[in-house]
């Protein structure tokens, strides 16, 4: 965990890391697969749920519209778990996925292979 500390009157932001070790309660520990988000605003804090909805159902949905098919107007999913988080905590989740997303495009860009003399892949 990373918390940033303001100075008063000084506008530079310090990072403070914390180990901190969660134990599992139940079946905590065991992933979940999810391939669904929801966000759900409420006074004080958001609700963020994820789901898994069937491939073989997402790919029947894409054909459908892109044969100009009329789509359902629902589809069924499972949900997997739904988080309640404060803002401060959405905070910090929204700053620990940019960190992550940054480092996988980092590593993305180093398995690339080099372009060819046409400039392309």
């Amino acid at each position: 965990m990373v918390e940033q500390v303001k100075d008063q009157g000084n506008e530079q932001q310090k990072s403070v890391s914390l180990n901190i070790k969660l134990a599992p309660v139940d079946h905590s520990d065991q992933p979940l697969l999810a391939n669904f988000t929801r966000l759900n605003g409420a006074p004080g804090m958001v609700f963020l749920d994820f789901g898994f909805l069937e491939p073989a159902a997402l790919s029947a949905l894409s054909r459908l519209a892109q044969s100009g098919g009329k789509i359902p107007e629902t589809l069924a999913g499972q949900l997997a778990v739904r988080v309640a988080l404060g803002y401060d905590t959405l905070s910090a989740l929204h700053q620990q996925l940019g960190q992550a997303i940054t480092e996988l495009k980092a590593q993305q860009s180093q398995k690339a292979p080099p372009p060819n003399k046409n400039g392309k892949q």
